[in-house]
């Protein structure tokens, strides 16, 4: 074996067993027994996913099907609720759900989403939302009061056949945005799609799917962190701030 394979072999086998121990650190035994007794308890079908402690009042941080709860040292109790750090204030189980459900905001099919640019567009969001949303309707309207913001709007149809139908006749309108904001903040029913005009619905619902998009509106930063809801204004600027 010549000097450069021997170093190429080296280098391979160095990432293997670094990769190993990541893997065996992932998860300890003391998680993996509490892990097991959880589900032999629970007996519901209930999938955990993960087990970790947490640095905070001897729980053990559940992970399934990404929501979380909390049990104890040998997987007998169950808590379910949000764990909040009362000398700072922070919510605790939030802070570990945006952490858990953050994307690599880049990679979005930015293609497949309605794209607006306010002033010079250099804050950038993404939202996902359902044409028959109230609370998509709500931020809609917080929306109006953003400035120097790019929105790319994917939309996601879950709350009905109708959602679909709406949402194919706005992209495929001849101006999408005033469809999309006319039908939003208007009421006013967009105009039939016609037959030959696709829509990227099933790419988006699928997206959606994938990345445990639950509810809408839920709204994705560039630090790749998401908000569930209708927020306001003040919140908006608090993430930008947050995320520079």
């Amino acid at each position: 074996m010549n000097k450069l394979l021997k170093n190429v072999f080296k280098k391979t086998l160095f990432a293997l067993v670094l990769a190993s121990v990541a893997v065996a650190c992932a998860q300890t035994p003391e998680e993996s027994e509490v892990k097991a007794s959880l589900e032999k308890n629970m007996g519901d079908g209930t999938k955990v996913d993960a087990v970790s402690k947490t640095s905070y009042a001897g729980l053990y941080e559940v992970q399934s099907g990404g929501n979380i709860f909390y049990t104890d040292g040998k997987g007998d109790y169950v808590i379910i609720g949000q764990v909040i750090d009362t000398k700072t204030r922070k919510n605790l189980t939030r802070e570990r759900l945006e952490s858990l459900s953050k994307i690599t905001f880049s990679e979005l099919p930015f293609d497949a989403a309605l794209k607006k640019v306010k002033g010079d567009g250099s804050r950038v969001i993404a939202v996902f939302s359902d044409p028959n949303c109230g609370y998509c309707k709500r931020l809609e309207e917080n929306l109006k009061s953003l400035d120097n913001v790019t929105i790319y709007t994917f939309m996601y149809n879950i709350l009905s056949p109708d959602s679909a139908k709406k949402s194919r006749d706005i992209w495929c309108a001849k101006n999408r945005n005033a469809a999309w904001e006319n039908w939003m903040l208007k009421g006013k029913v967009p105009g039939a799609a016609s037959a030959k005009c696709t829509d990227p619905g099933k790419q988006v619902f699928d997206l959606g799917r994938k990345l445990k998009v639950d509810g809408t509106p839920t709204i994705y930063f560039t630090d790749g962190t998401r908000v569930a809801g209708a927020i306001d204004a003040k919140m908006f600027e608090e993430k930008f701030a947050k995320g520079k």
